[in-house]
């Protein structure tokens, strides 16, 4: 029977398990490209979400942004969410 071990007789050779390796290799490099370049922008469970995504403040402004409601109620509404809860820079509504 011939086995790796045989290889002076004409086997394959130790070799031969170099090219699973390097296939291995090579998939699992491209695996990580892609999760590193392609996935960035996208939330999976490798990211935890950001802070500021569900405060009162960043819903208003998405509201605003999609026209949900005029300028005026925002600036409204704004005053109100700055008294109760503050803006992360400091600054007022103004």
């Amino acid at each position: 029977m011939q086995t790796l071990a045989h290889f002076a007789d004409g086997g394959p050779g130790p070799w031969i398990l170099l090219f699973p390796v390097i296939w291995a290799l090579v998939i699992g490099g491209g695996v990580a490209l892609l999760r590193r370049t392609g996935w960035r922008g996208r939330r999976g469970p490798w990211r935890p979400p950001t802070a500021g995504d569900g405060s009162p403040i960043a819903v208003l402004g998405h509201r605003f942004a999609s026209g949900e409601i005029d300028e005026d109620e925002y600036w409204r509404r704004l005053s109100v969410l700055d008294e109760q809860f503050g803006r992360p820079g400091g600054g007022g509504a103004a």
